[in-house]
């Protein structure tokens, strides 16, 4: 289970930036799962949690990178065709066995060669079969080459004893094929976090179910749901949490027991029916619960005895925002995976906007090349927190700092595709 210290987010009464509740994140929050081996092939987005050795080279010993002829360079004429006997052929997984000459192919001949097959001992160029010509029992060779040239050397991939993967990092299908090829088949991977997930609020329906007056069917968990699978969380799923004080403070404990993370939305802002804030309070501890970000301005962050607590809003634009820019480095950080920013691209603006100062904002936009070929961003037309489909239509989120105020048509901003951060 987590460890956090009673003092690990700031509070007072000023709205937080998000650069600091990420830095409070990464000062207090640590790895708490614990390890497990899976084979490679169930190892996909997993967070590594021992370094990969690379038990042999790569490739072992000398190899063609082309299907050709391997002949001595020194063999060779440097301005007009060359003529050399086959002695013989060298294919993958069937090495030249000879002729030999005091253990080397000898010098003034060539040996068939296939792609990956092993170099004969003694030629060092490969010549590739579409500069040659075979007449009968010799193959003429196109003056120009090389030394060395189409000649895969051993280890030139990896070097036997280096260090191939890190510890921490989130493995992707290259980093599978990587292990696999060094001789792998398992890897030692962090076990998935557990993560308690509530919606809350008495206007929440369940999907499928009737949806009595006043109320919306629950969009929330399914996104977070969403995400967290992404992430490789094990989620348990506990529904819907009444605005009810008594009853939202036991399930908030009871699931604060078994998991390692608690995460809920909605139920975080100033009004009379919003519970979950009391009830943390209640059970542990709140830190923070107010960001200067838009969309998302209610976000707490605290804990419920020893368990991190993270209290989402109930819009649903801002439920995603939040996520991705706040929960999801948590999460990661407590999977143990190594601080990996996400990567941001320069893009052109298409629309003029007017922010608050000293607030972070998030712009849902969709990406179009312009007549004169440059990558602009088009804002989603209608951008309340509560229009679900604005992410549907976008390709990521455009963020403007708090020192930004206005923003005109041609700008470059700061584009987030949503690739960086949903798996």
């Amino acid at each position: 289970m987590a460890q956090l210290s009673d003092d690990c987010f700031a509070h007072g009464g000023r709205l937080l930036e998000t650069s600091e509740a990420l830095a409070m994140l990464a000062e207090r929050l640590d790895r708490v799962t614990e390890d497990e081996s899976v084979s490679v092939n169930q190892a996909l987005g997993r967070i590594l949690s021992e370094p990969v050795i690379g038990a042999l080279s790569i490739p072992p010993v000398d190899n063609s990178a082309v299907d050709g002829y391997a002949v001595y360079f020194e063999d060779l004429e440097k301005s007009s065709e060359t003529a050399l006997p086959v002695v013989g052929r060298s294919s993958a997984g069937h090495p030249f066995d000879g002729p030999f000459d005091h253990g080397k192919a000898a010098r003034g001949t060539a040996v068939r060669i296939f792609t990956g097959a092993v170099m004969p001992p003694g030629p060092d160029t490969v010549m590739m079969q579409e500069d040659c010509r075979r007449d009968g029992d010799q193959v003429i060779i196109q003056p120009g080459i090389k030394q060395g040239a189409n000649r895969r050397l051993a280890g030139e991939d990896v070097v036997a004893g280096t260090q191939i993967l890190s510890p921490g990092q989130r493995l992707r299908p290259q980093d599978l094929g990587h292990a696999a090829a060094v001789g792998r088949r398992e890897l030692r991977v962090s076990k998935p976090l557990k993560v308690a997930l509530f919606s809350t609020g008495d206007e929440l329906a369940e999907p499928g179910g009737a949806a009595g007056a006043g109320q919306i069917y629950d969009s929330n968990r399914f996104t977070l749901t969403g995400l967290l699978n992404g992430l490789g969380c094990h989620v348990s799923d506990l529904g819907i949490l009444r605005d009810r004080a008594d009853p939202m403070t036991d399930a908030l404990a009871a699931a604060a027991e078994g998991h390692d993370l608690v995460l809920t939305s909605g139920g975080v802002s100033v009004g009379e029916e919003d519970h979950v804030k009391t009830a943390v309070e209640r059970l542990g501890s709140l830190y923070a619960w107010r960001l200067a970000i838009k969309p998302g301005r209610p976000v707490a962050l605290g804990q419920i005895g020893r368990t991190p607590f993270m209290g989402l809003p109930g819009n649903p634009v801002a439920v995603m925002v939040t996520f991705l820019t706040i929960v999801r480095p948590a999460i990661l950080r407590m999977m143990g995976a190594s601080p990996r920013p996400p990567l941001y691209f320069k893009v052109r603006t298409d629309f003029d906007h007017r922010k608050k100062k000293s607030r972070r904002e998030w712009l849902r936009v969709r990406l179009a090349t312009a007549a004169d070929g440059q990558i602009t961003a088009h804002k989603f037309p209608r951008d309340g927190a509560g229009i679900l489909s604005s992410l549907v239509e976008a390709d990521g989120l455009v963020e403007l700092p708090e020192d930004v105020v206005e923003l005109k048509a041609g700008s470059l901003v700061d584009f987030l595709p949503f690739s960086e951060v949903i798996s």
